[in-house]
């Protein structure tokens, strides 16, 4: 039996030594318990098999406290993922508040901006008007002048003018002459009694009712707004207005025109008196200061015209210019209700709409403002 004993002795493998750890009690006791009823003969294995559990319960013990460690960092790293979370999405709020904001504030720039225009617009007609009447004035009071001046000349002592000298004239005829013998102050002020006495025109107050197809259309653009003209919105207004207010004599300059009226790349500017040299086509393409290049005509041309980035003028007369201002301020507008810039309702949108309609059909008729 030692014999045995000592060949499975060396059959097991050495083991080095470790340094000892606290085992747990109940391993330490059955260990002891086992050591002592194997008796001396078993002593070394039993310190063996002591050294094994001792390591066995380190590794648990190292093993637990490892997963407890992760857990404890897992745990940290959620709440640090957590809180950026929520920067996150405060931030993503902040962001689309500033960008609402700065949406309405273009917005309503663009509308004070037309809304300014606008009245411009009026303001100028009124003063147009109001210098039309003073310029009537004061070519009345010009001609009540020179009747005066040829009154006073024409009169002699050889032969007195009886206007001048009432006291000449016969109580008969004296209650019927004629009023150029009064002053300059009394005429002055005839006359201003006589302006404030007459009757003022009445206010041109037009009606106007919705169309009902023309509005549906506008309705139906209006609910995805596109520069696309195959849409029955467009579509009719470019053969009703756009094509005909476009449609000069040269064909050629006017395709390009209408192209570059679409892209947003047409620029007028007025004719300077020294201007300086610049690349350009045949001069009968390109017209001058006396003749048209889209219609070809004799006119005075106080505007020119260059397609996008071609450095090629072209000399326009006022006629041909508010045709091509209305139909790039019908574009203007309705750009602006693509890009969500005009904050109104539908219908006063369909009305600026039509208003702008109107002022092409004018133009394409030859109506245009003397200040063009």
């Amino acid at each position: 039996s030692q014999v045995s004993f000592e060949e499975e002795s060396q059959k097991q493998p050495v083991v080095g030594h470790w340094k000892p750890l606290m085992p747990s009690k109940g391993n330490k006791e059955e260990l002891e318990t086992g050591c002592q009823d194997a008796g001396g003969v078993g002593e070394t294995q039993c310190t063996e098999q002591l050294n094994v559990s001792r390591l066995r319960s380190s590794s648990v013990e190292i093993r637990e406290k490892g997963s407890e460690f992760l857990k404890d960092e897992l745990h940290k790293a959620q709440k640090e993922l957590k809180l950026k979370d929520k920067e996150c999405e405060r931030l993503s709020k902040v962001r689309e508040q500033l960008e609402q904001e700065l949406e309405e504030l273009t917005a309503s720039l663009f509308e004070e901006a037309h809304k300014m225009v606008r009245e411009a617009n009026t303001k100028q007609a009124a003063a147009e008007k109001q210098l039309r009447e003073a310029r009537g004035k004061i070519d009345m009071l010009q001609a009540e002048v020179t009747a005066l001046k040829t009154l006073v000349i024409t009169s002699t002592p050889s032969s007195p003018n009886r206007e001048l000298h009432p006291q000449l004239q016969s109580p008969s005829k004296a209650g019927f002459r004629k009023g150029h013998g009064r002053n300059k102050s009394t005429s002055s002020a005839m006359v201003s009694a006589a302006s404030q006495n007459v009757a003022p025109e009445p206010v041109n107050r037009e009606c106007r009712e919705v169309d009902s197809i023309l509005f549906a259309e506008f309705q139906a653009w209006k609910e995805s707004p596109t520069l696309d003209k195959s849409c029955s919105f467009l579509d009719r207004i470019y053969r009703e207005d756009v094509g005909p207010c476009l449609d000069f004599t040269k064909q050629e300059l006017s395709e390009l025109v209408r192209v570059a009226v679409e892209q947003n790349t047409l620029t007028i500017e007025p004719v300077a008196s020294q201007t300086l040299p610049v690349v350009k086509v045949a001069a009968e393409e390109c017209g001058g200061p006396k003749k048209c290049a889209l219609s070809g005509l004799p006119r005075t041309c106080k505007h020119r015209i260059m397609l996008g980035d071609s450095g090629n003028y072209y000399y326009i007369s006022p006629s041909c210019r508010a045709r091509i201002t209305a139909v790039c301020n019908f574009f203007t507008y309705i750009r602006y209700i693509q890009q969500g810039l005009v904050r109104q309702d539908v219908e006063l949108m369909y009305w600026e709409v039509m208003r702008l309609r109107r002022e092409m059909s004018l133009a394409k008729l030859g109506f245009y403002p003397s200040e063009m």
